[in-house]
């Protein structure tokens, strides 16, 4: 019977108990999915905002970022309270937490840090195609702690800001122009002279190529099989890759509509 007796206290002590946190649960709940959507709300207004105003879009995707975290973590603060846990001990809470989350996530804070260094000093900007470790492509997006790239083939590359902040980066639309450099051999036999012309004039018809500075073709080198011409040209970085292009077909087409012969390795094989 006593037994019965305890039993019972047990039970009632915990439907007590239930009675006295279901409406601080409840509350919780319905504060967690009230944040939720002042959350999603407040982050379209913050987008809207940027949208009519003409800021750099690195700096928009960042503090995008940095401000939905930071209103999560306000929701995380709110809810923890709601449940009844005391701001002191809340406070507390959270200081040994980060304490330990900082030495754990030591990286995550140098990617953060890399972040903040990359908008401050601008080494390139969402829509620059830029060469980091070793991955090219265009900048398409900078949050708190990654730099999204797309790549030639169309995948993205995801590169933590804290390698990028402390590493080379070549950035290939810091200037609007850039130079190009096409490496051609012709045979010892062929005429240099009528050569170079030919790669001079090719410029010269290339609306895409810059006519200042002046194009030029040099002797690099008097090779095994060949005479190595080097032809430099400046281009718009908009047309770049069009210029280039263009260049090596004329080369090859005007190459041998003139006879400049351009030597290949050839394997002759005899017959026993």
């Amino acid at each position: 019977m006593e037994e019965f007796t305890n039993y019972q206290e047990h039970i009632d002590s915990a439907i007590d108990w239930l009675w006295k946190v279901i409406p601080d649960l409840i509350g919780a709940i319905l504060v967690f999915f009230i944040g939720l959507w002042a959350i999603k709300f407040i982050n379209k207004l913050v987008r809207k905002f940027f949208e009519k105003h003409d800021y750099d879009p690195s700096l928009e995707t960042f503090l995008q970022s940095l401000i939905s975290m930071a209103l999560k973590i306000m929701l995380f603060v709110l809810v923890i309270t709601q449940l009844g846990v005391q701001s002191s001990s809340l406070v507390a809470i959270i200081g040994a937490a980060g304490l330990a989350v900082g030495l754990a996530l030591q990286g995550s804070l140098a990617n953060f840090a890399g972040g903040v260094l990359i908008l401050l000093f601008k080494p390139f900007k969402v829509g620059d195609f830029i060469s980091a470790q070793g991955v090219d492509g265009t900048v398409k997006e900078i949050s708190i702690f990654t730099t999204k790239l797309s790549t030639f083939g169309n995948q993205i590359a995801i590169v933590p800001n804290g390698q990028l902040s402390n590493n080379n980066i070549i950035n290939y639309n810091a200037q609007n122009t850039r130079r190009d450099k096409i490496n051609v051999g012709i045979g010892y036999s062929s005429d240099l002279k009528k050569a170079k012309d030919i790669l001079l004039q090719i410029c010269a018809d290339n609306e895409n190529i810059l006519k200042d500075p002046v194009p030029a073709v040099y002797v690099d080198a008097l090779a095994d099989s060949s005479v190595n011409l080097t032809l430099r040209f400046w281009a718009n970085n908009s047309v770049f890759w069009d210029a280039h292009f263009k260049v090596m077909e004329e080369t090859k087409l005007r190459f041998d509509a003139e006879g400049i012969e351009i030597p290949f390795p050839q394997v002759v094989q005899y017959n026993k």
